[in-house]
């Protein structure tokens, strides 16, 4: 892949609502030539979409922490991120080797709230919780090295 190419993509990876002309400009090309590369690597696949990146403190979410979940039963069936998928405060799940099963990734607006969170989690899949609560955050969100 061009350099230029990878250029573009770390760019849009940071801030896919950046404009052509931003683009253009940071990547010493003319705004139809951004376009156009940016339509092409659209079509390639090499861009499938673009997330806006909303900070969660703008919109009242200053609370993050990872809750460990695993099952009461270990026989039971394996089902915990579909059990837990209607709960919008969770913002990630990742299965993982370890003790737990999965680890989720949630933001709430305050300690009452993460408490109201925990209990939902516990009872929608029937699982015991560990829960760490996230006190800064240096960096994150960062797009992969190209």
């Amino acid at each position: 892949m061009e350099e230029i190419n990878r250029t573009i993509i770390s760019l849009l990876a940071r801030d896919g609502r950046m404009s052509f002309t931003e683009l253009a400009k940071r990547t010493g090309l003319s705004v139809s030539a951004a376009q156009q590369r940016v339509r092409r690597l659209e079509r390639r696949g090499v861009i499938k979409g673009y997330a806006a990146i909303i900070d969660p403190d703008d919109v009242g979410l200053a609370l993050t922490a990872f809750v460990s979940i695993k099952p009461f039963d270990p026989a039971a069936a394996d089902d915990a991120p579909e059990r837990l998928a209607h709960l919008a405060a969770i913002e990630a799940c990742h299965s993982v080797a370890g003790d737990e099963n999965y680890i989720l990734k949630v933001r709430v607006a305050n300690p009452a709230e993460l408490e109201d969170l925990l209990q939902e989690i516990r009872s929608a899949a029937g699982v015991s919780t560990r829960t760490t609560v996230v006190l800064s955050t240096p960096y994150e969100n960062r797009p992969p090295n190209l």
